[in-house]
């Protein structure tokens, strides 16, 4: 645990990694509880037709502990792959706690995933078990001869023919259990990279990822764990996100958490449920967070008792920072990371490390730097990548069947980012953007962060994406992709005055030549725009290459 201290040079000095020998997420995060405080709360499952439904931590363990017996049965063992597409809810997280308990390697995958996507982490995986619902069985029936290492399908949603019933399982499980005794080292999950750049890996997680997540999340959410806390997030718990930014975290250190998952993200439904549940820890990634802009004076309309709110997955910028402090009186505490080495930058307003427009700084425990092509460590205020030092114990321990990919992903004992930053002098480190992201224009070096961050302040813009689009003068020119808010009409005149608004605050060489209105923007599953696809678009309309 990190210590809570008044200033970052505290928290840096009173903190020592304790990573024992033996080590397994399950016994972390439910079984000591169960044994320790059976009744305390764990999971509050929040419905959208019915009422709340209680799961303590001793009925947790119990179900885990039934489940993991019926998968032995079912002949699951250590090693395997055991995927997971199921939205959040209990039969979740007893589902991974069970895969834990074996051994097993859990696979989450999003419930919005499409066919394609789906077949491929199967096949990829070699996922030898699917736990889903209903609405994942209907995807798997147009698949299933693609996926033949598929040997067991459990539904939660009842009988089916073709496949298991979760419930029924359960019933026939000893609740009597031992959980394996693993190492830190041995593989725990496997969670695909959100496929912004390329097709998606496989990053194999060892069990010590959880706690290698813990001081960020508690710099994150203001030395949680405090008396009263309860924890909620939008985000899917087949993300890290939700698993390892919120789930886990909060189980482990006895935090009872809110499952409620969102068909699609709905602000006003947000807040009614933070107000109705009493939320006090909140993990809501960026996207989002701009999202709730648009609700009129939530802090007023709504009875909130939140004391801290974590933001990751992309740049939170300094207008929703802003926004943020203003409306609710406390600051969002922004932190970095990636699904192979997450929670190493970070913010913590009650440490005092905390500034708009910047991510934080490296968080106790991890080593990070601002690095050039050849690994050197660049001096303060200069461009370079993101890069993590190894060991750390939350870097990724492999990408799954991917030798080249891993070598790849590190120049000596640096695990590159991909991802453009600055330190300043302070020490706090600036997200400029992903390498792909940054755009060339006459000879300029633009980060698309600020750009968007500024289209945000005008009144008529929701959201917006900023891309490079080849150009034989310039080699690129920006270009903004604009959702306006409700009722704006899009028109020529609201280009013009939103190219000369962006100019007027940043410079003649950043602002958008081209503005294009769109309905919606290309997103991963996870929140973040797939600039990818706009620049593959803004390719299509030009003969030069992207």
């Amino acid at each position: 645990m990190l210590e809570q201290a008044g200033n970052y040079e505290a928290l840096l000095a009173n903190f020592r990694w304790q990573i024992p020998e033996t080590y397994n997420i399950a016994q972390s995060v439910c079984d000591r509880w169960a044994l320790q405080q059976p009744d305390r709360l764990a999971i509050r499952h929040v419905r959208e037709d019915g009422p709340s439904e209680d799961w303590s931590f001793g009925a947790l363990c119990g179900a885990a502990n039934r489940f993991a017996n019926a998968l032995k049965a079912k002949g699951i063992s250590r090693g395997d792959r055991v995927a997971l597409l199921l939205p959040q809810a209990p039969e979740t997280a007893i589902a991974h706690l069970a895969t834990y308990k074996l051994g097993a390697v859990a696979v989450p995958l999003a419930a919005l995933f499409g066919l394609e996507a789906l077949k491929y982490r199967l096949s990829n995986s070699g996922a030898k078990a699917l736990v889903t619902d209903a609405a994942g069985l209907a995807k798997l029936s147009q698949i299933r001869d693609a996926v033949p290492g598929l040997q067991l399908v459990i539904s939660i949603d009842g009988p089916d023919s073709q496949v298991d019933d979760f419930n029924a399982l359960l019933e026939q499980g000893s609740d009597r259990f031992q959980t394996l005794l693993t190492s830190p080292d041995d593989p725990a999950m496997m969670i695909y990279t959100s496929g912004t750049t390329g097709q998606p890996k496989g990053v194999l997680h060892g069990h010590r990822v959880l706690l290698g997540h813990l001081p960020g999340i508690q710099m994150s959410q203001n030395f949680m764990p405090k008396a009263g806390d309860l924890f909620w997030t939008p985000s899917d718990w087949a993300w890290a996100g939700g698993l390892l930014n919120a789930l886990f975290p909060a189980l482990h250190f006895g935090v009872p958490v809110v499952s409620f998952g969102f068909k699609k993200f709905d602000p006003e439904r947000a807040f009614q449920v933070m107000q109705d549940e009493g939320v006090r820890n909140a993990f809501i990634p960026p996207t989002a967070l701009k999202m709730l802009r648009s609700v009129d004076s939530p802090a007023s309309r709504y009875d909130l008792k939140l004391r801290s709110v974590g933001s990751a997955g992309e740049a939170l910028g300094r207008e929703t920072y802003d926004w943020f402090s203003e409306e609710f009186g406390f600051n969002v505490n922004e932190f970095y990371g990636q699904t192979e080495c997450n929670a190493v930058l970070g913010s913590c307003k009650s440490a005092d490390v905390s500034r708009s427009g910047a991510i934080g700084k490296p968080i106790p425990g991890h080593e990070v730097a601002i690095i050039d092509g050849e690994g050197n460590v660049l001096p303060p205020e200069s461009l370079g990548q993101i890069a993590v030092k190894w060991p750390d114990p939350v870097m990724f321990l492999t990408y799954w069947d991917n030798p080249e990919a891993t070598a790849d992903k590190f120049i000596g004992d640096w695990m590159v980012t991909g991802d453009q930053g600055l330190m300043d002098a302070d020490g706090y480190v600036h997200f400029v953007g992903r390498d792909d992201d940054v755009i060339t224009s006459a000879s300029y070096r633009i980060g698309p962060g600020e750009i968007e961050d500024c289209l945000l302040t005008h009144p008529a813009v929701a959201l917006s994406a900023a891309i490079g689009k080849p150009d034989p003068l310039r080699t690129e020119i920006v270009k903004a992709y604009v959702v306006v808010k409700p009722g704006i009409v899009a028109d020529a005149d609201l280009e013009g005055e939103i190219r000369a608004y962006v100019r007027q605050r940043l410079s003649a060489h950043e602002y958008p030549r081209e503005i294009e209105f769109v309905p919606d923007l290309p997103m991963t599953t996870t929140g973040k725009v797939i600039r990818r696809k706009l620049r593959e678009r803004a390719q299509d309309e030009t003969d030069q290459p992207v």
